[in-house]
């Protein structure tokens, strides 16, 4: 099996742009690169989310499930690989700066209703299971060495306990927590925390980035019995979903795979041969599940393989060297190759 390559390079501009930086490792200043990336700039669906979110932050919505949420855009955005500079970027920044708690986390509205610990009306606050995709969005968008963006991702790194993120939230919010005990780790924000430090060389390799990924590998291994704060992996986690939203299996493998030191453990090698064995003959993934928040684009719909889940996939098995089955992309071709039996 080989990765479709010309299959995503004929498809929307964001994926072949994603596809020459990911699988080609094909430079910025490529010509063919720079071409998807205007494309992809110019794309009604892109500029859409721009302009959306120039109103940053928007309604208040309830659920930090809900897929039509900000912040979930926003990170959506900087997966794409949008940056200060970028067409209504600077904007959506500059408002998400007017915003900053005293703790240092960015601020969202949020209402929490009193039966759950909250004050039942909007509030500026911010909760662990949004602050990270913010701070997230801002270092992807160029500003990992911003004071203010260091302030909130020190905060928020600064939380971590001996078993991976709790359910927290700024001091606004009172006594509210999620349902479950409160020495459990929270999955949502331990996975949101660990894509946040991925992104940053002072924290990816640092103590709290690995006990954040044993607490998500070892809630895999023991994912029958375990299921803290009502977070399950089970059937509906194995269906492959996209973008990248809530807590399931295409995240956490996007989140995990992003630490190279991890690509020999056999809880992550198990959880990616769940993944593989879902690609067709030509390689191509379907969405088993889709939001419906997103039904304009092409990874809104079962119907037929989907080429930003195609390339997902096959960025976490490129990353994966040593996973069994998964082939292995050159840096100088668009080929694949069989991992090396002697490595």
């Amino acid at each position: 099996m080989k990765a479709p390559i010309d299959w995503l390079l004929e498809g929307d501009p964001w994926v072949a742009y994603r596809t020459r930086l990911d699988l080609l490792e094909q430079p910025e200043t490529a010509v063919e690169v720079r071409a998807a990336r205007a494309a992809m700039l110019d794309h009604p669906l892109v500029r859409g989310l721009i302009d959306e979110l120039a109103g940053w932050p928007g309604t208040v919505i309830a659920s930090h499930k809900s897929a039509g949420q900000p912040f979930h855009k926003l990170a959506f955005l900087a997966d794409l690989g949008l940056r200060a500079g970028d067409r209504g970027i600077d904007r959506i920044i500059a408002r998400i700066g007017q915003r900053q708690s005293g703790e240092g986390p960015h601020q969202v509205p949020t209402n929490v209703p009193v039966h759950f610990g909250g004050t039942g009306t909007d509030t500026w606050a911010w909760a662990l299971c949004d602050a990270p995709l913010v701070a997230y969005a801002l270092v992807r968008f160029g500003l990992k060495d911003d004071p203010a963006v260091r302030r909130a991702v020190a905060h928020l790194a600064g939380l971590s306990r001996h078993n991976g993120w709790p359910c927290a939230v700024s001091r606004e919010l009172g006594r509210f927590r999620g349902p479950g005990r409160k020495d459990d780790p929270c999955p949502f924000a331990t996975l949101i925390m660990l894509k946040l430090l991925s992104e940053l060389d002072a924290y990816r390799d640092g103590a709290a980035a690995r006990v954040g990924t044993e607490s998500l590998l070892s809630l895999w291994a023991d994912s029958r019995a375990r299921h803290p704060y009502m977070f399950f992996m089970g059937t509906d986690f194995r269906k492959l979903k996209v973008p990248f939203i809530w807590y399931d299996l295409m995240n956490v493998l996007d989140v995990l795979s992003r630490f190279p030191w991890l690509r020999g453990d056999d809880r992550l090698r198990d959880m990616a041969a769940n993944l593989i064995g879902k690609a067709d003959l030509n390689g191509r993934y379907a969405l088993e599940s889709v939001w419906t928040a997103w039904k304009d684009w092409e990874f809104g719909q079962k119907k037929a393989p989907s080429r930003w889940l195609t390339l997902a996939a096959w960025r976490v098995l490129s990353r994966l060297e040593a996973v069994p089955a998964a082939t292995i992309l050159t840096k100088d071709r668009a080929t694949l190759r069989p991992p090396d039996a002697s490595a």
